[in-house]
């Protein structure tokens, strides 16, 4: 099971989507140089967060040059190692930070964070490459650094840190008061220190580990990441203000991206320790509670935050967003809270085998996330209203880059690592795309493999035709989405007599043989969701928006909601799109307008057309407008 940051090229797309994720390759992973990215390590003066870019960098490309077995990219991206090992000083540290300023207020663990992330994707990358005999010709800057060579540059760095903010660590063992917002950032390095005690079993690394979490947990001038698990994400609090967070105790603990990091870190912990303690009860109790905390806050994050395209923060803070997504909202779901949103629910997914998560993956993907993507695929946006224009995002630190567009191809991980997995004697396929899907069954050690077809989700049905070189008997479980009440199963044109209920697994057990086919139909329903007095649409996992584009009225005009029906809902079509830059065109008959004198033409619909979230506004111009949310005219009194 894949649940950090290896790749297990299960499932291979192609299709509509299988061509938009190799123009992001092409575009985005192979035109960035990591070796520029690294030179941001040589002027140790500076203060920002421009380190995390390598790694993030890393976390993508080192997957993807396995999946595509390129060896420019493999080129590229050794150079890119190469370049950072040769800046590790004698002592360890890799950063830009003068020695004064090391590991203090600033953003500095953080970035130590991300570059310890990056040489273990590039270890986990050469490795895992040795079956594929891929390799990284010498391009006459010395030999293509080992996947040991990474590993040894990320232990000496960890040690360090250790060094300086371990429990014994020379500048105090107060990590939590190191870094910006209430330590949260600093604290995220918990992930790749887990990460490293993976691949070394070096003790020091979990006793590392250990001395995050109660970082993390036990400190009422801390984050109290389980204490405050039941508290809203908007809501929490310091319980005491330490002088350190005198300049951001109001809303430190509300940032979203990096208090969801430290959840990420604290399940790969917990998952590390529950298999080295299965027989002592108290610290059984204690993995529970780290596990339940993060669960309970991913849950909170759903309820209270998630808008209707899967996104969520404003200003890259929690903010109550689900009950305020109607609004006007500056710096709307940053793509680093997106991305890091889809890896938590890939994470929560694995580790728990609920579907829901996948359910919440799938919708951020293919409105949020697809909508900070540019049409050429080569940038992704900071921030991504619910109405208004798109654009790209801004630079950071006079980069020609930002901490988005460092961030963004790593989402499209969550979604391929998660697609089709196996585990005991049972194949899961979660997701729909055409592609391959194959995966060795651990019980069996056969490999299952499936050709998918599917329009998805344009439309909801989804065929697979087994493609497996012999007969083998295991169960092949579909994800039924929750809003697709009614789906049915066939296989080999019969209807299955099995279970496919919404927001579950559906079970087919039988020895599959080549040329078996099942087509799965999910219903696709149309829903209209009502707030303070703004209606919106949903179809299946895909937000609705009006567009400019369609130049079928004002896109402010009123909806009468209380006129609108079952009926109408139902009646929602796929149309063509006139331009091909929109995935989907959905045409409803809807009752629209503000006031009518004639009473006989007060309710009468008219077509209002509807792209899907990730299509609207991609023209990235001022005038190509989009709306999610619609005014409501309110009902008056009726005579």
């Amino acid at each position: 099971m894949n649940t950090d940051n290896t790749f297990t090229f299960n499932f291979r797309p192609d299709g509509h989507f299988g061509a938009l994720l190799d123009k992001m390759v092409a575009h985005h992973i192979c035109a960035t140089d990591p070796v520029k990215l690294s030179a941001l390590f040589r002027e140790r003066t500076k203060i920002g967060w421009q380190t995390e870019f390598w790694g993030k960098y890393m976390h993508a490309a080192v997957p993807f040059w396995r999946y595509t077995g390129s060896e420019a990219l493999g080129e590229r991206i050794a150079a890119g190692v190469r370049a950072i090992i040769a800046l590790q000083e004698p002592d360890g540290y890799i950063g830009n930070y003068a020695p004064e300023n090391r590991y203090t207020r600033d953003w500095d663990v953080w970035g130590t964070k991300y570059t310890l992330m990056g040489l273990m994707h590039y270890y986990d990358g050469v490795v895992g490459a040795r079956g594929q005999g891929l390799g990284a010709r010498d391009q006459g800057l010395g030999a293509r650094p080992s996947a040991d060579e990474a590993l040894e540059a990320a232990k000496k760095l960890c040690d360090y840190l250790i060094a300086m903010r371990g429990p014994q660590g020379r500048l105090g063992p107060d990590l939590r008061l190191t870094g910006a917002y209430g330590g949260l950032p600093s604290l995220s390095v918990l992930e790749p220190v887990v990460w490293l005690y993976k691949r070394t079993n070096e003790k020091r690394y979990l006793d590392f580990a250990d001395h995050i979490v109660r970082q993390m947990t036990e400190f009422p001038d801390g984050p109290q990441l389980v204490k405050l698990a039941g508290v809203p994400v908007a809501d929490r609090r310091f319980e005491e203000i330490n002088p350190f967070h005198s300049w951001n105790s109001e809303h430190a603990l509300t940032k979203a991206y990096e208090l969801m990091s430290c959840y990420q870190g604290i399940i790969d912990y917990a998952e590390v320790c529950k298999s080295l303690v299965a027989c002592r009860m108290s610290q059984i109790n204690r993995i529970d509670d780290l596990l339940n905390a993060a669960i309970m806050t991913a849950r909170n994050i759903v309820e209270t935050e998630i808008n209707l395209a899967g996104g969520g923060s404003a200003g890259e803070h929690w903010f109550h967003g689900a009950d305020q997504q109607w609004r006007h909202i500056s710096w709307l779901q940053e793509t680093c809270v997106v991305t890091t949103w889809m890896r938590l629910c890939e994470k929560l997914r694995a580790v728990t085998d609920d579907p829901f998560w996948s359910d919440q993956l799938e919708k951020t993907f293919y409105n949020a996330y697809l909508g900070a993507l540019n049409q050429d695929s080569d940038t992704f946006s900071c921030y991504t209203p619910l109405m208004g224009s798109r654009a790209p995002g801004h630079h950071h630190l006079r980069l020609h880059t930002n901490c988005c567009n460092a961030n963004g191809p790593r989402g499209w991980l969550c979604l391929l690592n998660r697609a089709f997995t196996a585990e005991g004697d049972a194949a899961t396929l979660d997701f729909f795309m055409s592609g391959l899907a194959e995966a060795e069954i651990p019980a069996l050690g056969e490999t299952a493999r499936f050709r998918i077809y599917s329009l998805y989700p344009r439309e909801g049905s989804v065929t697979l035709t087994c493609a497996g070189d012999k007969p083998l008997d295991f169960t092949l479980r579909l994800r039924i989405p929750s809003f697709a009440a009614g789906a049915t199963v066939e296989i080999n044109g019969e209807k299955a007599n099995v279970k496919a209920e919404a927001g579950s697994y559906c079970e087919l057990r039988r020895t599959w043989q080549n040329g078996d086919m099942v087509v799965l139909t999910l219903p696709m329903p149309v829903k209209m969701h009502v707030l303070h007095d703004h209606v919106a649409f949903t179809r299946g996992p895909v937000c609705l928006a009006r567009d400019s584009r369609f130049n079928d009225g004002a896109l402010d005009e009123e909806v009468r909601d209380w006129a609108v029906t079952e009926k109408d809902l139902a009646d929602f079509r796929l149309t063509r799109a006139d331009d091909p830059a929109m995935f989907m065109s959905v045409t409803g008959f809807l009752p629209m307008g503000y006031h009518y004198e004639d009473k006989d033409q007060e309710c009468h619909p008219r077509a209002v057309q509807f792209t899907d979230y990730a299509s609207a506004g991609n023209a990235w111009r001022p005038d190509n407008r989009y709306r999610v949310w619609l005014p409501a005219l309110i009902r008056g009194r009726t005579y």
